[in-house]
């Protein structure tokens, strides 16, 4: 399928190496937005999807899949002329060399998170893709998902007055799938680096880097407390849970000068803004406003753009590359502040 870019000017091509259930999720969005076509693929095994936490591939997806020419090698994929752009999304411990590889070529790059599990790893990385004159943006999507997007929007511009704490909880069970890659540390980090990642990056990227971090519990499930010099709290829960039945969860609740963001996934109105009433502001008690709050839902579509932070990612990247920017819209020294972030909290919970 292809969709021209800016009115007809050019079409860019796409490769994605790694087919499991993220593959099949960047090849929807990239089916899904102007400008690009997926022109080859390779997995070495080309496995049925594994699952996720969410269902974010679209329709239509595997019809597409079947219809796609398959490299025979990551070296066949890279040396095609006819792609432009190149997604990454095997198990992190591939990621570097595969980057890597994808840079030497000349290809701009999208890597699935978390780019590596050393901060170091992920600098080198920047250093070469500056000097090949190539993007290579970590997938950190939830600087993307609309609703979540607005909020960071609302924190940074001071709509709603300055933070003064939030709280981030993002839980699923266990994974039942790739458990040789998942459930060993030493491959992805864990849950911590795995799954909370989402929510630490958003720390940084909506409210900067904290002033001094805590954190409780275990790399497969982490209470982590960010402090700020302005007085800011933000919490963060993150993990995987033994029960395999167990619903995947993920809420934000921002409490600014003026109004409470309060997201929910799945609530029929998954955002909602209670504006504080007159005088409310200082009342310091850490709560959500009461009854006399008024609550206004914000609907997808018509407060903020419909689709997922998947789709929107790849749409910001393709206009990068279009519009030929020297920067990513996240680049990797993000990557690597975030994991930064996260081997402070590591830090914390081998402390006690």
């Amino acid at each position: 399928m292809s969709h021209p870019a800016d009115g007809g000017t050019r079409t860019i091509g796409v490769g994605i190496i790694g087919m499991g259930f993220m593959g099949r999720t960047h090849l929807g969005a990239y089916a899904a937005a102007e400008g690009a076509e997926v022109r080859a693929i390779f997995d070495p095994s080309m496995r049925a999807p594994t699952a996720g936490n969410l269902i974010t591939a679209g329709d239509g997806v595997d019809a597409l899949l079947a219809s796609l020419p398959r490299a025979a090698s990551v070296e066949e994929l890279l040396a095609r002329t006819d792609i432009e752009l190149v997604s990454i999304c095997t198990p992190t411990d591939r990621h570097v060399a595969l980057v890597r590889a994808a840079i030497a070529a000349g290809k701009h790059v999208l890597v699935e998170k978390p780019t590596a599990l050393d901060a170091r790893e992920i600098d080198l990385l920047a250093s070469e893709a500056a000097r090949a004159g190539v993007l290579v943006m970590p997938a950190h999507c939830m600087r993307f998902w609309p609703a979540w997007a607005w909020m960071a929007d609302a924190v940074r511009s001071g709509t709603f007055g300055a933070p003064l704490r939030a709280h981030f909880r993002r839980m699923g069970a266990k994974p039942a799938w790739s458990q040789d890659f998942y459930l060993d540390v030493a491959r992805s980090g864990g849950a911590l680096v795995d799954l909370h990642i989402h929510d630490a990056d958003f720390v940084r990227f909506a409210f900067g880097d904290p002033d001094s971090v805590e954190a409780r519990g275990t790399r497969m499930h982490v209470v982590a407390r960010y402090q700020y010099a302005s007085g800011l709290v933000v919490e963060a829960e993150g993990g995987w849970m033994d029960d395999p039945n167990f619903a995947f969860t993920m809420t934000a609740t921002i409490e600014l000068e003026r109004a409470t963001l309060d997201f929910m996934l799945g609530r029929d109105a998954e955002l909602i803004v209670r504006e504080h009433p007159a005088g409310d502001a200082a009342r310091g008690s850490g709560t959500t406003p009461g009854g006399a709050s008024t609550g206004r839902p914000l609907r997808a579509g018509t407060d903020y753009p419909a689709g997922t932070g998947y789709d929107h990612e790849v749409r910001a990247l393709l206009r990068a590359i279009v519009s030929r920017s020297p920067i990513a819209p996240v680049t990797l020294a993000d990557a690597a502040a975030t994991q930064r972030l996260l081997d402070r909290e590591a830090a914390a919970l081998s402390s006690h």
